[in-house]
């Protein structure tokens, strides 16, 4: 959920509580404990969001790490053919040097 999601649920509760308020044919008492119960369901709304972006997270960050671990390996893979391909080229030419 991005901030104008989080914004606009905010908004329609604040609203949707405000109107309740006017329209309510209960008691105050009766009204408390909607309100309440509500709040609670909102709660527990934003606690499940919370949760699911964590996970999202949480699953885009290790992906991130494996992408990264295998790019490391294919760029030490690359230098060592480098390098081997430089050793082919270049000891060849390298007279024999008495020991």
């Amino acid at each position: 959920m991005d901030k104008d999601g989080l914004a606009n649920f905010f908004l329609g509760l604040g609203l949707g509580v405000g109107i309740g308020m006017l329209f309510a044919p209960k008691t105050g008492e009766e009204t408390r404990d909607l309100l309440l119960s509500k709040a609670d369901e909102g709660r527990e709304y934003l606690k499940k969001q919370t949760s699911t972006l964590r996970d999202s997270a949480n699953d885009l960050v290790d992906k991130g790490r494996d992408l990264v671990g295998k790019q490391k390996d294919n760029l030490n893979e690359a230098i060592e053919a480098g390098k081997q391909a430089y050793r082919e080229k270049v000891e060849p030419n390298i007279p024999n040097q008495p020991a």
